[in-house]
């Protein structure tokens, strides 16, 4: 499909080999029109950018040849991948089967050598037609060092010798297990693609009196929908009337349903699981919580990690590499004298069978983004493979305050009545006047004395409200709001913190409350998990004055705080700190003045939820849950992610290289070299699909 100016976005279903992925790649890029071409083969996507505004179908009949010709039976589409669960292609199955049969015949009935010879034939031709065919194809463009050319140098090498039946064989199981292990990709792809594509594609919106059910994309912000229990909520909005539960695990990772009633938000892709709820929408399709998250999800797939650029670049100059080392295998010993040119031409062909290197192009990568599905199914969005990398170092993390520790919701912690007044009667005066008022602080002291008249009032900003009532007089606000109107502060609060409201009423001073942010439930959770997955520093660094800050970091254990902080000086903080760590340093904010240390940092984690949309560009993660603990959730997540990796290629290198001895020093047969080559590749497949299912491990 089209998607935007200038840029086509294509499904290439079958497709599971990194080496033809580079190709397709350079080929797309060098056609009439095209700027670039970039394809993701874990999800099986190709973005081809265009010099043009508009996308042509000769263009796209030209990417369709380009991609047949290198890798024969892959499907170019403009849908996106079917679903439903995968399944061998009918042709392969047969084609595979009539080989097996043909090799069969030739080497357990009796024939004469010239008919066992021509089946042989046959069996090899039916088996490998599509190996054959790509790397003919593969020569007439002068690029044929891939894993194919290594399989069809080193069956054809053993027919050469006569070893056909071992020629066969190699080629029909190489190619089962290519096809076992597409399947495996395939159906870890959807596994993977099943966890973000969450966004419903239709929506029932009153129109003109009626509820009509229509595309949610077509939907505006102001419209009217309808949710009924069981559907998704197709847009971002403010519940008008119902009430029920959601279920929004699938965006948030949250097991617990949320309830909601009139006046509630609820978010796009989370699931109603109780009454009917008549919903005013807040954003269209496009500008959704779930819309930029699926969308920053999109973006990660092209951010490629230092392992998986390494990896891609190793299969480029690795199989040259082998060919000639093969051949060197096959005529410095015998030139030596040190055998017969068939003896060691035969371990050369062991050598090119086990040297293929798909277990490691496929599962770097696989394993790499189902990190980053099993992260966004905990609510947990990365822009990049390079981030889950990046996760799996740290050394220290630093939090904002207020808005990421906190919750950004203020409450009344303390009353200090006058002498004339009781609290309760302290707590209403000021309510009286503060109901007047839209202030964080005014409406903390609403909801701790219950809702009554707003009266009108006079804001002094800065400073605090007026109210006359009743021919008298009512101040709520600050020291310098009192002494304004000449009514003296008896006492000293001290250094309190939170913020302080002063009350007076009829010229005399009433007494005070402190009003404190609320600390989020699992902030102290967060901390301590982050000790126990070994990250040394765990701080804050916030513009809130100090002692708040200082109170907050006690509450929570922090190892380092600062508050009173500018943004300029909250950088040159974090600079120190992370000199300080040596090594990598996380952080955490939501503010728009939270942006700089964001972009700045080795990672930054923006709040989903009230973050500022300057935060969440700026960020290389995103918590949807607006939870600290998602910090520690995606640490983990990426030592888990890292650990597969590393287990891939430690066993893939592992089993090649001890095949390759056993195959130089003839202990080895090509049959064991093929079973190591597909049964590596299929089993590192598996391992990289196995944090989709495993996600947060625990202990990293």
């Amino acid at each position: 499909m089209a998607d935007g100016a200038g840029e086509i976005r294509l499904s290439l279903e079958g497709l599971s080999c990194t080496q033809c992925s580079a190709k397709i790649e350079k080929a797309v890029a060098v056609l009439p029109g095209v700027s670039s071409a970039t394809i993701d083969l874990v999800t099986g996507r190709m973005r081809v950018s265009l010099e043009d505004q508009r996308p042509s179908a000769e263009l796209i009949s030209s990417i369709r040849t380009v991609v047949s010709s290198i890798e024969p039976g892959v499907v170019v589409s403009e849908e996106r991948l079917p679903e439903g669960a995968s399944s061998p292609p009918k042709g392969d199955v047969i084609r595979l089967s009539a080989g097996a049969l043909l090799w069969l015949a030739a080497l357990f009935l009796p024939l004469g050598d010239t008919v066992r010879i021509l089946l042989y034939t046959a069996a090899y031709l039916t088996a490998g037609i599509k190996v054959l065919r790509t790397v003919a194809g593969n020569i007439r463009r002068g690029a044929f060092f891939d894993e194919f050319f290594l399989m069809t140098a080193a069956t054809g090498g053993a027919f050469a010798i006569g070893e056909f039946s071992e020629a066969v064989a190699v080629m029909l199981f190489y190619e089962t297990g290519e096809l076992v292990q597409s399947l495996a990709v395939e159906r870890s792809r959807r596994s993977i693609l099943s966890l973000l594509d969450i966004r419903p594609d239709r929506a029932t919106v009153l129109e003109e009196g009626e509820w009509k059910s229509v595309r949610a994309e077509n939907v505006a912000a102001g419209s009217m929908l309808l949710v009924k229990p069981g559907e998704r909520v197709p847009l971002d909005g403010k519940v008008l009337e119902g009430t029920s539960s959601l279920d929004t695990s699938s965006l948030t990772g949250e097991s617990v349903p949320r309830d909601v009633s009139e006046g509630s938000e609820v978010l796009a892709g989370t699931v109603n699981l109780g009454g009917t709820l008549t919903v005013i929408v807040l954003r269209p399709f496009g500008e959704t919580t779930l819309s930029k998250g699926l969308r920053l999800i999109e973006e990660a797939r092209e951010r490629k990690a230092p392992t998986e650029r390494f990896i891609t670049s190793f299969a480029g100059w690795y199989t040259p590499s082998v060919v000639v080392l093969a051949a060197l295998l096959a005529l410095v010993p015998p030139l030596a004298g040190l055998g017969g040119f068939r003896d060691w031409g035969y371990r050369a062909l062991v050598f090119l069978v086990v040297s293929c290197p798909c277990a490691l192009v496929i599962s770097v990568p696989l394993a790499l983004f189902g990190g980053m599905g099993a992260a966004s199914r905990r609510g947990i969005l990365l822009k990049g493979g390079n981030v889950l990398e990046t996760l799996a170092r740290t050394k220290a993390v630093l939090f904002d305050k207020t808005g990421t520790l906190t919750m950004g919701v203020f409450r009344v912690t303390e009353v200090h009545p006058s002498f004339f007044m009781t609290g309760p009667e302290l707590l209403e005066t000021a309510a009286a006047a503060e109901r007047g008022s839209n202030h964080p602080v005014a409406r903390a002291v609403v909801a701790a004395a219950g809702e009554g008249p707003a009266l009108p009032v006079e804001e002094y900003p800065g400073l605090g409200v007026r109210l006359v009532l009743d021919g008298g007089e009512i101040l709520a606000g600050n020291a310098a709001l009192l002494e304004r109107h000449g009514v003296s502060v008896d006492g000293d609060p001290g250094t309190k913190p939170g913020a302080v409201v002063h009350v007076a009423r009829d010229g005399r001073y009433a007494g005070f409350l402190v009003v404190e942010d609320t600390p989020r439930e699992q902030a102290r959770e967060a901390v301590d998990r982050l000790r126990k997955l070994g990250v040394s520093i765990v701080g804050m660094l916030s513009g809130d004055r100090p002692e708040n800050a200082g109170k907050l970091a006690r509450e929570l254990g922090l190892d380092f705080w600062e508050g009173g902080l500018l943004p300029a000086d909250k950088l040159d903080s974090f600079r120190r700190i992370r000199e300080e760590a040596g090594g990598t340093t996380l952080f955490v904010g939501d503010g728009m003045n939270d942006a700089p240390l964001l972009a700045a940092a080795d990672a930054g984690f923006a709040m989903g939820g009230l973050g500022a949309d300057a935060a969440i560009e700026a960020a290389d993660g995103v918590l949807l849950r607006d939870d600290p603990l998602g910090v520690a959730e995606g640490i983990e997540i990426a030592r888990r992610t890292r650990s597969i990796v590393r287990q891939n290629i430690a066993f893939a290198l592992g089993v090649k290289g001890l095949v390759l001895v056993m195959g130089a020093f003839g202990v080895a047969t090509m049959w064991e070299a093929v079973f190591a080559d597909v049964g590596v590749a299929l089993l590192a497949t598996l391992n990289a699909a196995r944090i989709l299912r495993t996600g947060v491990s625990g202990n990293g």
